[in-house]
């Protein structure tokens, strides 16, 4: 299995790729939304997890191109987060879209429980 992390922090990536690396899923990171855009196709990940806050272009806007691409649309996208997601009205849509969000800072079974909402491994 390959997850895809997109995060413009690199520590965050180090971080995922150890937790994750240690249960045999590879992990490959993007530091930016259009680096994100970039890489996906090629390397076609099962799972991604998305920052919302990152410059540029934020995680919003990357979930947006990422759900309007026939070819893209299907992988299942978690945001990382600093506080909780509330259904507010502004991103409501944007919601409806991620399988689930994960609060910063995130233990290793965090990411695998969000992980196994979609996929079994």
């Amino acid at each position: 299995m390959k997850v895809m992390v997109v995060d413009d922090e690199e520590e965050i990536i180090e971080l995922v790729e150890n937790m994750l690396g240690a249960e045999g899923i590879e992990v490959v990171g993007a530091l930016s939304g259009k680096e994100c855009l970039k890489k996906i196709k090629r390397e076609k990940p099962d799972f991604i997890f998305l920052d919302i806050m990152m410059p540029e272009m934020d995680g919003w806007e990357t979930l947006n191109k990422i759900k309007e691409d026939e070819e893209l649309k299907d992988i299942p996208v978690a945001m990382f987060t600093v506080k909780p997601l509330t259904s507010n009205v502004l991103r409501r849509e944007e919601i409806e879209k991620i399988v689930d969000y994960v609060t910063k800072p995130f233990s290793k079974e965090d990411l695998l429980e969000v992980i196994r909402q979609v996929i079994d491994f």
